[in-house]
């Protein structure tokens, strides 16, 4: 699902970029399972998945997983993520369709009367607020004439830089947007050590953190006028190759403190991955009804990103001088850069994100 962010990152040059591929796979496979023939051929095909495959069956499993484990209160990952299906109360849904993504795949499934909308868009906020516990508002602002059915993918994460550090503190630095834009952001400085790695391929530096709870960030530091090439060129390999041949060093680490979000009407997306047919009158949804036609009227995913310095203690003397902080390898995190997040368990893509200006949220 990398082509979801290739594509939606092309949509905007201003803007963050913030989505959970493995979050917007997973969906579209469980609904894939209430759709026939072309239909779910065509959601399939777009995003590089055979019906046989047994990878189906992999995203599948990790992500019923993944969403009973989130819910769990001895996980210690700080991940929310799920998917809520909302279908109008006029449709008689096929039971076995619904049994099955709710109690296998943890899939919500609520009736909903569409005809009055106003209502409706307030019961899909609301359920969304209440099941990523407050930090995800306001999911869908509109819905069109004659919706059926609406889908909302949802997932959050507040990563903690972990481990005891040498030093540690809070100070206001330029961030270098781009050539003409400079804006001071709260930057993190932290002097410990780190798994860093200098990519030659891919002109950027790669400093590695492992998170607690399972899973492991990537940040991504292109060289001065490099973004674009590192954003064409990275691919999951990359990703896997890094954790092989980073290693340990004493790091003056300085990175902006971050809370970005993003809000993306998949719809849009998919159309550009030739996914076309769901959203269509042509949909086929036998699988979920038999007794009305039925497509996918609005697609939503939702996304929120905290990385902030809270868990992390200093070993050293908080009041540090200047001199021993620039005797260190310095990584200055003040020109946009890329973020990987990957869950350990499944090995999976929990999140790309591109971070244009951290000010923005």
């Amino acid at each position: 699902m990398v082509d979801v962010y290739r594509r939606t990152t092309h949509q905007s040059n201003t803007s963050n970029v913030l989505l959970s591929p493995m979050s917007i796979t997973a969906a579209f496979v469980v609904l894939s399972l209430g759709a026939e023939a072309d239909t779910s051929a065509q959601i399939l095909r777009g995003i590089n998945i055979n019906l046989s495959d047994a990878y189906m069956n992999v995203i599948l499993t990790c992500y019923r997983e993944l969403n009973l484990l989130s819910e769990s209160e001895n996980y210690q990952l700080p991940l929310v993520t799920g998917t809520s299906l909302f279908i109008d109360r006029s449709v008689k849904l096929r039971s076995g369709f619904a049994t099955d993504i709710q109690n296998t795949y943890h899939t919500h499934i609520l009736p909903i009367t569409f005809r009055d909308s106003t209502r409706a868009k307030d019961q899909i906020n609301k359920h969304v607020e209440k099941e990523t516990q407050g930090l995800i508002q306001d999911s869908v602002d509109d819905l069109p004439e004659g919706t059926a059915l609406v889908l909302v993918n949802y997932i959050t994460f507040h990563g903690k830089w972990s481990g005891t550090l040498e030093g540690k503190r809070i100070v206001e630095e330029d961030f270098h947007v781009d050539k003409d834009t400079t804006v001071r952001v709260p930057m993190l400085n932290l002097l410990g050590i780190f798994d860093l790695h200098r990519d030659q391929n891919l002109s950027c530096w790669v400093v590695l953190e492992h998170m607690k709870g399972g899973a492991t960030a990537f940040f991504f530091l292109p060289d001065p006028g490099k973004l674009q090439q590192l954003e064409e060129t990275l691919t999951f390999q990359h990703v896997n190759d890094i954790l092989k041949t980073s290693t340990v060093r004493s790091v003056n680490l300085q990175f902006p403190k971050l809370s970005i979000s993003a809000t993306y009407d998949l719809k849009e997306v998919l159309n550009d991955m030739n996914i076309t047919k769901i959203f269509s009158n042509g949909a086929h949804l036998s699988g979920i009804t038999k007794h009305a036609p039925l497509k996918l009227s609005k697609a939503v995913h939702r996304a929120v990103l905290t990385i902030d310095e809270k868990g992390t203690e200093a070993a050293g003397s908080p009041s540090l001088e200047d001199s021993h902080w620039a005797t260190h390898h310095t990584i200055r995190f003040n020109r946009p850069f890329l973020i990987v997040i990957k869950e350990e368990f499944s090995d999976f893509i929990l999140f790309i994100a591109k971070v244009l200006n951290p000010m923005l949220r």
